[in-house]
């Protein structure tokens, strides 16, 4: 946290413009639709980035885009339920690895046949 407060610092809560965005999109009848996500407390909250690299670097190169200004995106979010807008997020998800070792913790663990009728 920085102990120095400077003239061109904004608030945290305070609405800057952010600029054109590179704005996650997924195809829909006749035309592009913003995607929505939901923050890590469930609330939904519509997703822009400042470049199409950081898009691509969270969300994957495949991922379809459309560039809208931050006051465009807010008024087309707004109404389904979006009231705030994260600009740049990074995946906070943990990477899916193949299952190679023992279950999660308190999961049953198999036995073949031969040992549970020798364990019995």
């Amino acid at each position: 946290m920085c102990l120095f407060q400077y003239d061109d610092d904004p608030e945290p809560e305070e609405r800057v413009p952010a600029g054109p965005l590179f704005v996650p999109a997924r195809p829909g009848p006749g035309r592009a639709v913003v995607r929505l996500f939901r923050t890590p407390l469930g609330a939904r909250t519509a997703v822009g980035f400042t470049t199409a690299e950081r898009l691509a670097a969270t969300l994957g190169p495949e991922q379809p885009w459309i560039r809208l200004s931050e006051s465009a995106l807010r008024a087309l979010a707004g109404p389904l339920g979006a009231s705030s807008l994260t600009v740049d997020p990074t995946l906070t998800a943990p990477a899916v690895a193949a299952a190679t070792g023992p279950g999660p913790v308190g999961a049953p663990v198999r036995q073949a046949p031969e040992t549970a009728a020798r364990n019995a």
